[in-house]
């Protein structure tokens, strides 16, 4: 492969939509390394506590990512994740005897079902999507509190032993996981399915007039992002081991910000899962930085301090910047897009 190659293909990745996301992932990724030092980011304790605390929301924006590509942002995400502990958790109680793997099968299809139905609301009757989402959030959210009011409950030691181990003695189980779901999302992309929904999402109405069927493509989008909640509200459960029916709730803004952050359009129609993993990632990354650099000032300044407050200050602020920065980026990149096939077309009718 020649340099000339080497060149071209850099120039496609960066119109790429997870080319930004990309760029913000690896840029605060050093300066992680930089502050905790190579030998220290770089264990299998490290790396295995960043995958076991984060799945959650990794897989919740891949979920959301599936929406977001039909032009739609589900708000609900993170109760209809909490929806899938406090039902894992609280069956086995209310139902004494009942096995505990189909009490997170019921849970699990629960959150596909409330998906669906979420689905055909929109599809159907048309209803906005962000109102609906919206008054989904309380609808959802009244479930969780009428089975379990308060926070409580246990689940098996074994459940979050096993979620805390290391395949090989290298590979964590939340990671595995994280691959599975990916690798579910990459059979999909070989399907019909998937240029159908890349259709609806840039424009509904031509997608109508080629003969896609809209309502069968957003209910198989929201059927996909039920899946993703089910695997995230396992993962919430493992790593918590215990239930609460209104602790996901803040998934649902973060799941957004870290698609946009990874380069997905609001108005749908441009963005791959890779946007999703790198907009999380760099979520994740940027409060463990923010956190490894408020514990190393008081080492320099002496007798400093800083509350939390001040680190989710400065952690949503670079958060903020970051999100500025691609959007701006995502409009350079369509635009240059769109004049690449006018170009195209032109020499097509010149030759």
């Amino acid at each position: 492969m020649n340099i000339s190659m080497l060149k071209e293909r850099f120039r496609r990745f960066q119109r790429s939509p997870a080319f930004t996301g990309l760029v913000l992932f690896l840029i605060v990724v050093i300066i992680n390394i930089a502050i905790q030092g190579p030998s220290k980011f770089f264990t299998i304790r490290n790396m295995g506590l960043l995958f076991s605390k984060n799945a959650p929301l990794i897989l919740v924006t891949m979920g959301q990512l599936t929406l977001m590509l039909l032009g739609i942002i589900d708000i609900s995400i993170g109760v209809q994740m909490a929806f899938v502990n406090v039902v894992a958790v609280m069956l086995p109680i209310y139902i004494p005897g009942l096995p505990i793997p189909l009490a997170w099968l019921i849970a699990f299809i629960g959150a596909i079902i409330i998906a669906c139905v979420h689905g055909l609301i929109v599809a159907i009757l048309r209803i906005p999507p962000l109102l609906t989402s919206f008054c989904m959030i309380y609808i959802v959210r009244g479930f969780n509190l009428l089975i379990m009011p308060k926070p409580q409950g246990t689940i098996p030691p074994v459940i979050y032993m096993t979620y805390d181990k290391y395949l090989f003695g290298i590979f964590p189980v939340s990671f595995l996981i994280i691959v599975m779901a990916y690798l579910l999302w990459v059979y999909l992309n070989r399907t019909p399915i998937m240029k159908h929904v890349y259709a609806v999402g840039g424009n509904e109405r031509n997608a109508y007039a080629n003969g896609i069927n809209i309502i069968s493509t957003k209910v198989k989008m929201y059927l996909l992002e039920g899946i993703y909640v089910g695997l995230a509200g396992f993962c919430l459960t493992a790593m918590t081991g215990s239930g609460n029916p209104i602790m996901g709730e803040s998934y649902g803004l973060r799941s957004i910000a870290a698609c946009i952050l990874g380069g997905v359009s609001l108005a749908g129609g441009w963005g791959t899962m890779a946007c999703a993993l790198y907009g999380s990632g760099f979520l994740v990354m940027i409060q463990n930085t923010v956190f490894q650099i408020f514990n190393l000032l008081p080492r320099i300044i002496e007798g400093f301090s800083a509350t939390s407050y001040w680190h989710n200050l400065v952690s949503d602020s670079i958060v903020l910047i970051g999100l500025a920065a691609t959007v701006f980026t995502n409009k350079v990149q369509r635009n240059a897009l769109k004049e690449g096939i006018l170009q195209q077309l032109r020499e097509k009718q010149e030759r």
